[in-house]
């Protein structure tokens, strides 16, 4: 069978390319081709060998049997309506050309009211599979119906090299508070006068420069590359991150690890996990503590995702195969 995936691909973002990097290694290993939608299709062909059509192609969605709308955080609208009515059109358009269409490991939120109905409208009758206990529950109270899945890029593999304890990655993220970015800033500093080598690592280049600025005395790296991403967590003794996939693949990676959840996906993701996370803006002190200290999540909360993770494939395939084709638009 070939199965489609849409999501926020092709935009230089780590951990969307980690998501699909990790989609694409399932669905082969079970036997499917692959093709997506991408904002930069000849990209996507060269860095995961697979067919990629530009993601405004409407005829592009003729070239798969089931569409994967996700994983990621697609179906929210607090940084733009129009992201949210595109994915809503993508699910609503393949549905017309009678595709089978599975809501894949999606984070459901933040929404308006206006975005609320706009998603219980449209994913009736699709089924729907979240990566997140919050997101279920969010789903439930919108009159969803969903399933429980994890983010696919806690299956990616890391490769076998050698653990640095004193080495500590830490992600910031543009377009949250100063204060939040000086916490960061303040607890790369006491990691450093006690001995750490710190990282600043960049997850989205373009994106995410301006944050350089702030931590202008520490090693900056940037990257789009998921398998640096992993790199980089497997040989760090710990990671502090903002975004999602920096502990997602430090998870993946059993590398301890401590979020500051500028988003609930964040929030999320550390509650299941039972690491330390906290709110912006922070606390340098206590973020500093547990990084120097260790604290890590509970690592068969981890074991629990990664299994439902997987079985999160046999899931999508299965719900496709009852999933019954419209005969008009959805």
């Amino acid at each position: 069978m070939v199965v489609g995936v849409a999501g926020y691909y092709g935009f230089r973002n780590t951990g969307d390319e980690a998501i699909l990097e990790a989609t694409i290694r399932e669905l082969r290993a079970r036997g499917h081709s692959v093709v997506a939608l991408s904002g930069d299709p000849r990209r996507t062909r060269e860095e995961h060998g697979i067919r990629a059509y530009h993601r405004l192609n409407p005829l592009a969605l003729l070239q798969a049997d089931l569409w994967l709308l996700g994983g990621g955080g697609l179906l929210q609208d607090a940084t733009s309506a129009l992201s949210l009515l595109y994915y809503l059109s993508v699910l609503r358009l393949a549905r017309a050309f009678r595709k089978k269409v599975v809501v894949f490991n999606q984070s459901l939120g933040p929404l308006s009211r206006w975005g609320e109905e706009r998603v219980r409208l449209a994913l009736r009758g699709v089924p729907l599979i979240v990566r997140d206990q919050d997101s279920y529950a969010y789903a439930k109270g919108l009159g969803l119906d969903p399933l429980l899945g994890a983010d696919p890029a806690l299956l990616l593999t890391p490769p076998p090299v050698k653990r640095e304890e004193d080495l500590v990655l830490v992600i910031p993220r543009a377009g949250v508070e100063p204060e939040a970015l000086k916490n960061l800033y303040i607890t790369a500093n006491n990691l450093v006068h006690e001995g750490k080598q710190v990282i600043v690592l960049l997850l989205q280049p373009g994106y995410d420069d301006e944050v350089a600025n702030v931590f202008y005395l520490h090693r900056i790296e940037k990257t789009a590359d998921p398998r640096r991403l992993l790199y980089l967590a497997a040989q760090a003794g710990y990671v502090i991150s903002m975004r999602l996939h920096g502990l997602i693949l430090a998870a993946a990676a059993g590398t301890p690890f401590a979020g500051v959840a500028y988003d609930p996906k964040v929030a999320a993701f550390a509650k299941e996990t039972g690491a330390y996370y906290q709110d912006l803006p922070g606390d340098p002190t206590t973020l500093f503590k547990a990084a120097l200290y260790g604290r890590g999540p509970d690592w068969e909360k981890v074991a629990a995702l990664k299994e439902r993770a997987r079985q999160s494939f046999d899931l999508a395939l299965g719900e496709a195969a009852l999933v019954k084709r419209p005969h008009g638009r959805g």
